[in-house]
């Protein structure tokens, strides 16, 4: 299936960018355009509104074609790509999972030639289209087998596998997406000096390690406190040493980054809450650096399944930080105080969800009070309030 080119016509793109009324309105009413099905300019409309947020410069130029809503659920946000950018270098790199673009785009302005593969046919031409209207000359664009196209030797080979089955199910393990790097990875290797892969945030770093060999390095992206996805450094030769995991807390103005090594187990020293409480970002919690973090940073740990940590200084931390107003054990007595109040709950190491405290006492959302459920090392359940350093 080729573009559709009614939809590029000047007059076609003004009404897709224009449209602010509700999709079932015009789906109702039908195609204001005798040669644009409706289904072809809803596709546009609503596509073009997923990405508004995530992919700014594409929403920003003219004429971009936009795929279907599920091809771009696994694009790489502006942030993401601009992140992996930072971190390649040579003369050429492979994309062997191009998609939309995105990623391939952000790399063409790091490396000297780009080869976007991509296996669907219409997909590799908006890519094409786009980066036509991105002004990106420097990216050569083949379709079909990426594994099988394979033939010449590129300083980096990019790949963020379809998480998709053919049935649409969402899978996460390597072995069950597309194309299946583990069962692959020697060839690509005989290609690359440097095979960069992005997983799902969602797999486990030790079964990703089981499944792969060479890794020399993890990344952990997050943006605004969300782990959007997991970066793997695979070299064609064997690394020396264990690989060093290295999270990324992107937000507004800053990124707070940290780094350890794959099974860093030293021992955390614990202590009852002092004067301050610290919550590690969630790139920190997925890269599973507890003890790293209460040791590089000299603070305590309040358990050591709790991941709360606490100090009677107040330092720079990659997370949130609170001034410790009052810790209390959890009980009915205590908790009559908070009886249909409001506050941000969260639990760590609790046994009761967030759900089911609210619903027990009566707790609403928001206000200016912060509750931390949590146990100590002694198994003590306590209640700390909190309040926020910026």
């Amino acid at each position: 299936m080729a573009l559709l080119k009614s939809l590029l016509t000047a007059e076609v793109q003004a009404f897709i960018k224009e449209y602010d009324e509700d999709i079932s309105k015009l789906a109702f009413a039908g195609s204001p355009f005798p040669s644009v099905p409706i289904q072809s300019l809803l596709e546009q409309i609503s596509s073009r509104r997923q990405i508004k947020d995530k992919l700014p410069t594409w929403f920003s130029t003219d004429y971009i074609y936009y795929p279907p809503k599920l091809n771009l659920e696994q694009t790489s946000s502006e942030i993401t790509a601009q992140h992996k950018a930072r971190f390649v270098e040579g003369e050429t790199l492979a994309d062997i999972t191009g998609g939309f673009g995105v990623d391939t785009n952000y790399f063409a302005e790091k490396i000297t030639s780009v080869t976007h593969f991509e296996k669907n046919e219409t997909l590799s031409e908006i890519a094409r289209h786009n980066a036509k209207q991105l002004d990106v000359s420097n990216i050569t664009f083949r379709t079909g087998n990426s594994i099988a196209l394979l033939e010449k030797q590129y300083d980096i080979i990019f790949a963020d596998p379809g998480r998709r089955t053919a049935s649409r199910s969402k899978v996460f393990l390597l072995k069950d997406c597309l194309p299946n790097i583990p069962d692959n990875l020697e060839h690509i290797l005989n290609h690359t000096k440097l095979l960069l892969l992005k997983t799902s945030p969602i797999l486990d770093i030790s079964m990703g390690l089981n499944e792969l060999k060479n890794v020399s390095e993890i990344h952990v992206v997050a943006v605004n406190n969300e782990v959007k996805e997991l970066l793997w450094f695979i070299t064609a030769l064997a690394p020396v040493g264990k690989p060093k995991i290295y999270t990324f807390n992107y937000s507004k103005n800053k990124v707070d980054t940290f780094e350890t090594t794959v099974e860093d187990y030293d021992i955390a020293d614990y202590s009852k809450p002092k004067a301050y409480l610290f919550e590690p970002n969630a790139a920190i919690l997925k890269s599973g650096a507890f003890n790293a973090v209460a040791n590089d940073y000299k603070i305590f740990k309040l358990a050591e399944n709790s991941h709360l940590y606490t100090s009677d200084k107040l330092i720079d931390f990659p997370g949130r930080r609170f001034e410790i107003i009052k810790v209390m054990p959890y009980n009915r007595k205590e908790m009559r105080s908070f009886l249909k109040s409001k506050a941000n709950v969260s639990i760590r190491n609790f046994p009761e969800s967030v759900a089911q405290i609210r619903k027990k006492w009566k707790i609403k959302d928001g206000g200016m009070d912060y509750l931390f459920f949590t146990s100590l090392e002694n198994n003590e359940r306590v209640v700390i309030k909190g309040k926020p350093i910026r």
